[in-house]
């Protein structure tokens, strides 16, 4: 039964490690981590000096300090990456020390993002001239690295013209990220594009990741065959990038992934490429995470029924590759019914796998949409309630007092002119306050106050014995009222403006049910930790319509209120007669 919750706190601990140490140190340590179990496992093989490997760890762990130093210092960085790169590749070049190849020839994959890293920051947060100079320095320091570290008895066939064309894709790429972002203010339009594009990125890291584990894996297999494998990274970055914008028009782009791997399929055999280039069941690896993470997309936006065309025709051309490219490099076509069979059953469970995760996704997606939506619904009730009290509570009451005020004065005038004169003067004064009333109602419909804050709630202060005695002075409901107040100075804000509307409201319907009431009272009192309100008539039943009508809302607002503070309310014929309302409000929070 914990386990949920337990995963939940820790994937919530994990993210916002995450975010406080930064995406970009967060894929540093992940290659580190990577270069780390690599290297240390080839220093311990079979294969050369034992542990002469290990000595590539010192420019790996200067490089990422480099990358971490670009965040605060980005041209300095970058000048010590270029002292770095160069004065290791004389390091390696004395030592012997053996390489391997990522992205880039003779580089590990922690040098490289750190690289990136480094470059990104210098042309994002540096002047155009600095910019320009560091990384002209940090691109002859990589080539040089390129071109210097080799050891005597390296097979390897990579060659300077790959290393510069892959490392211009990552330079071009680096900073079409970074020189938008450089001044916000000045190119509005591409620094929101910028934003859309990293909510893209962030929304799809999981298969980016992926992706981009593979390409490297990719990278070095094509320095493995030579030039022979180009063709096929080419098809394996399109159509990582083709999965990655998949959110955007999912259909489409199952479409186009379709095209790219049947291109590549058919190129392949052509290719004359070797073992060292693997292509798992005949498509590369990189391409089969890539239609993976596609149909994860088409599922989850569209649903399984309305995918199924689509992902029919990525299986069939799968089903190609596996027939033409299976068993490179022998030129023979995959025709054994048992090895079909293997590919097939592989195929199956990972499109099953994909299927799975994709609707898994849409039924989050779904539930969270009736979470939201729910969420909005109980917002706007909770809102129209909140006006419907505050309507009832503060017009009615300022309505009621000029109808009790006008009833007085058509009965009184013929007989006492004055007595008519003076209510004329009270009904005014209600009038006044009862538009004052509906417009701090009106702004708070309109968003310009919350709502419930209108008169007493907007006037109220921490001194609940005074508010009670403001409102009491000036309630005109035509029926003397006194108080008997007991309170501490330090009642909660929210259990004080819930007691104003409450005595309100009763008074309000003192005026407007308490048929012969000559005089009233409140009590208000602390008793148990719980505030006690008391508000009691000696009027008689009415027996005609009461003044003003009643919509038969007053005792619902009040039972909201109090419900809202986990009180108790209670209404009815006091037994020596009138009416009386009692409350019991808690000063502290339930738990």
């Amino acid at each position: 039964m914990t386990a949920g919750p337990s995963q939940n706190r820790f994937s919530a601990r994990v993210s916002a490690l995450a975010r406080r140490i930064g995406m970009p140190a967060v894929v540093l340590l992940a290659a580190l981590a990577f270069d780390l179990v690599f290297v240390t496992d080839a220093a311990f093989d079979d294969t050369g000096r034992r542990g002469i490997d290990l000595l590539l760890f010192p420019g790996i762990f200067a490089m990422v300090f480099c990358a971490l130093w670009a965040q605060k210092r980005a041209a300095v960085a970058a000048i010590a990456a270029s002292v770095v790169l160069v004065a290791y590749t004389l390091v390696v070049r004395y030592f012997d020390i053996p390489t391997y190849s990522s992205v880039l020839a003779h580089l590990s994959i922690t040098e490289v993002v750190a690289g990136v890293e480094v470059l990104f920051y210098a042309a994002r947060r540096t002047r155009p001239g600095v910019a320009f100079a560091v990384i002209s320095g940090l691109v002859l320091a990589t080539l040089t690295a390129v071109s210097g570290r080799y050891y005597y008895g390296d097979n390897s066939n990579g060659t300077m013209a790959q290393a510069m064309l892959f490392g211009g894709i990552l330079l071009g790429c680096t900073l079409v990220f970074a020189i938008p972002g450089r001044d916000r203010t000045a190119h509005p339009n591409r620094y929101e594009k910028l934003q859309k594009l990293n909510k893209l990125v962030m929304g799809q890291w999981p298969l980016i990741g992926l992706l981009g584990i593979a390409l490297i894996l990719e990278f070095g297999f094509t320095y493995e065959s030579g030039a022979h494998g180009f063709p096929i990274v080419v098809c394996s970055i399109v159509a990582a990038v083709i999965a990655v914008a998949a959110p955007r028009r999912p259909a489409d782009a199952m479409v186009a992934l379709t095209a790219v791997m049947l291109l590549s399929a058919l190129v392949t055999p052509f290719l004359r490429l070797r073992y060292d280039y693997p292509t798992p069941g005949g498509v590369p690896g990189t391409q089969v995470v890539a239609g993976m993470g596609l149909v994860v997309t088409l599922v989850r936006a569209v649903g399984l029924s309305k995918a199924v065309p689509r992902i029919a025709g990525l299986s069939v051309v799968v089903a190609l590759a596996c027939v033409l490219n299976a068993r490179r490099p022998t030129p023979n076509l995959t025709t054994d019914p048992d090895d079909l069979a293997g590919f097939a059953v592989i195929a199956l469970l990972l499109l099953g796998i994909s299927v799975a995760v994709g609707l898994a996704l849409r039924s989050r997606d779904s539930e969270r949409t009736q979470v939201i939506q729910s969420a909005i619904s109980d917002a706007q009730t909770s809102e129209r309630m909140a006006l419907a009290r505050e309507l009832h509570d503060v017009v009615a009451h300022h309505v009621t007092g000029i109808v009790v005020q006008a009833q007085a004065a058509k009965m009184m005038g013929e007989k006492n002119p004055q007595v008519a004169v003076e209510a004329m003067g009270r009904i005014e004064d209600a009038g006044v306050e009862a538009l004052a009333a509906m417009r701090r109602l009106v702004r708070s419909m309109r968003g310009d106050a919350p709502a419930g804050s209108s008169e007493f709630s907007e006037q109220a202060t921490t001194d609940l014995a005074a508010d009670l005695r403001t409102l009491i002075e000036r309630s005109n409901h035509g029926v003397k009222t006194s108080m008997k107040l007991e309170l501490p100075p330090n009642v909660p804000h929210e259990v004080g403006r819930s007691a104003l509307r409450l005595v309100q409201e009763s008074l309000t319907n003192v005026g407007k049910h308490a048929s012969g009431a000559k005089e009233a009272l409140v009590i208000a009192e602390v008793s148990e930790n719980e505030l006690h309100l008391q508000v009691t008539d000696d009027g008689r039943e009415p027996h005609g319509r009461p003044a003003g009508g009643s919509g038969g809302y007053g005792l619902i607002g009040m039972r909201e209120r109090v419900a809202l503070l986990h009180g108790r309310l209670s209404a009815g014929r006091a037994p020596g007669g009138g009416w009386r309302v009692e409350a019991w409000l808690p000063l502290e929070g339930e738990e």
